[in-house]
């Protein structure tokens, strides 16, 4: 029997085209012997629309005419099954879903929330869970944990709005304490949205009120300007782990900008961040290559990842130094393009990344998430509370 796989995309993020993109992408590719895919798409006003239509990549060309293409469904459970029940009457269930592939990039989407959502639902999903996808999201937090487990990242300062309001020029005096050139991030964000470079004090403020218009929290770092960019990719949960070829990234832009990830080439954009100009395998010293790969791996285990990650690294071609940048919980494209030099085809990627979502869900199944015990049989208001 075929599963049902419900691709949720879409969603209330900078990234929402990106994440059309990648989820069409998948959709198309998947195995339809073993699966029947059903497309669910998440509008910018967070409603959830289903339409077989919405597998073909042309129809989000008008994100107006797409919803009324749709119709507007509810995601619930009914008789222990999840479900897509029509949002209007008649109210009637319109599919089962075994299984949810959320393929979604960005805040307020990736970053836990969806899988917060499915977590609540109690229902099976592919990709990381809510802690990996939380710290996963947060530049500074993943820094922050990264770092902890000995993996090394560029020197950073972070700060808040309200702190940059309160003393513009006590913030300036901290961040500049590493030298220029300085990159600049939305902590939040992905994709290069709001990411800029400075080379001095004046633009240097000009770039934090441009992130400030995307997040509430600015990372700023050293830029390595010798700079070799080169990406992996991890695949698995905290029982096993994959790793990919390494790549070289190319960009045009003095940092790989959204328009290199996504807007060159006209047509190449559809393709997402397989568009970009690369090579795969990297040309890499076999101790360079080696490093990198452990320094992946510790950071997929201290995030404690699942289903399928991309892990990007600077090398610094003067010093030979390898920084990680950053990890990306769902990657442009779910990476596939990183796998086929491997003999790894993105159909069965796909079919990795659902097992590996099925045994997570069965794993933490077997957990206790409560106890029999209901201390409210014996309440009495407040009397005895302890005060």
């Amino acid at each position: 029997m075929k599963l049902n796989i419900g691709f949720i995309f879409g969603g209330n993020s900078t990234e929402h085209e990106i994440s059309i993109i990648s989820a069409v992408q998948a959709i198309n590719n998947m195995d339809t012997d073993k699966y029947n895919v059903i497309p669910i798409y998440l509008s910018k006003d967070s409603k959830f629309y289903y339409s077989e239509e919405y597998k073909k990549v042309e129809v989000f060309k008008d994100l107006k005419a797409a919803i009324k293409l749709g119709t507007e469904v509810l995601l619930t459970k009914k008789d222990g099954e999840l479900v897509l029940i029509k949002d209007s009457f008649p109210f009637k269930v319109l599919k089962k879903i075994d299984v949810m592939f959320p393929v979604l990039h960005g805040y307020n989407t990736e970053d836990g929330t969806i899988a917060g959502f499915l977590e609540m639902l109690g229902v099976p999903y592919c990709e990381s869970d809510i802690y990996a996808s939380t710290i996963g999201q947060d530049k500074i937090l993943q820094k922050m944990v990264i770092k902890e487990s000995g993996v090394r990242v560029c020197e950073y300062r972070y700060f808040y709005e309200s702190d940059y309001q309160q003393d513009q020029d006590k913030v300036l005096k901290m961040v500049m304490e590493i030298p220029f050139p300085l990159i600049i991030k939305p902590s939040r964000q992905g994709s290069s949205v709001g990411i800029g470079v400075a080379h001095n004090k004046e633009e240097l403020i000009k770039k934090i009120e441009e992130a400030l218009e995307y997040d509430e929290k600015i990372l700023v770092e050293e830029v390595v300007e010798d700079l070799k960019e080169l990406n992996i990719s991890v695949l698995g949960d905290n029982t096993s782990y994959e790793l990919s070829d390494i790549e070289e990234v190319y960009g045009s832009d003095e940092i790989l900008s959204y328009k290199d990830k996504y807007m060159s080439g006209g047509k190449g954009a559809s393709k997402g961040m397989a568009s970009t100009g690369r090579k795969i395998p990297a040309d890499l010293d076999k101790k360079i290559k080696e490093e990198m790969e452990d320094m992946a791996l510790k950071a997929a285990r201290a995030l404690n990842i699942s289903g399928v990650v991309r892990i990007d690294f600077m090398l610094d071609r003067k010093t030979n130094k390898l920084y990680l940048n950053e990890l990306n919980i769902i990657p442009g494209s779910l990476s596939f393009y990183l796998w086929k030099t491997k003999g790894l085809e993105y159909k069965d990627l796909l079919d990795k990344i659902v097992s590996i979502g099925i045994r997570k869900f069965q794993n933490k199944d077997k957990k206790l998430s409560s106890f029999e015990t209901n201390v409210l049989e014996s309440f009495n208001g407040t009397k005895g509370v302890k005060k």
